[in-house]
């Protein structure tokens, strides 16, 4: 079954990345497809998939490394790194999909763009002396 998973994905992500066309992705999510966001915002199958063709308009040629693909039962695991072309800024991306079914249901991703990466190593910090609270 993990591996059965694991293609899903795989397979989904091929063809979004090979053609930029979001229809060739749609068949391989369900009809209540949910994507999170850390912000606690979601967006349904319809509005994620409208979101992703926006974001692919203005990036096309965008390099996708996948660096690895994790499954563990019903959920598999991406990390990637993402460069626009032209040395355009780039980012690490994990997503996190759950598969019920043969079709992905639930994403949730998480970006970090590298050139900020050294900030988010000391997040907790207070960025001025005077931020400290006593």
């Amino acid at each position: 079954m993990t591996t059965d998973n694991k293609s899903i994905v795989q397979r989904a992500l091929t063809a979004l990345i090979a053609t930029g066309d979001v229809e060739a992705l749609a068949p391989l999510l369900s009809d209540d497809f949910t994507h999170h966001r850390p912000d606690a915002n979601t967006k349904t199958k319809t509005e994620w998939l409208a979101a992703v063709g926006a974001a692919l308009g203005p990036t096309a040629g965008m390099q996708v490394e996948i660096e690895h693909v994790l499954s563990d039962g019903d959920h598999v695991v991406m990390h990637s790194r993402r460069r626009l072309p032209d040395g355009g800024p780039e980012i690490v991306v994990v997503d996190f999909w759950r598969i019920d079914g043969g079709l992905i249901a639930e994403a949730w991703e998480i970006i970090e763009p590298v050139a900020e990466a050294d900030d988010h190593l000391t997040w907790w910090e207070p960025s001025t002396p005077s931020a400290a609270k006593v």
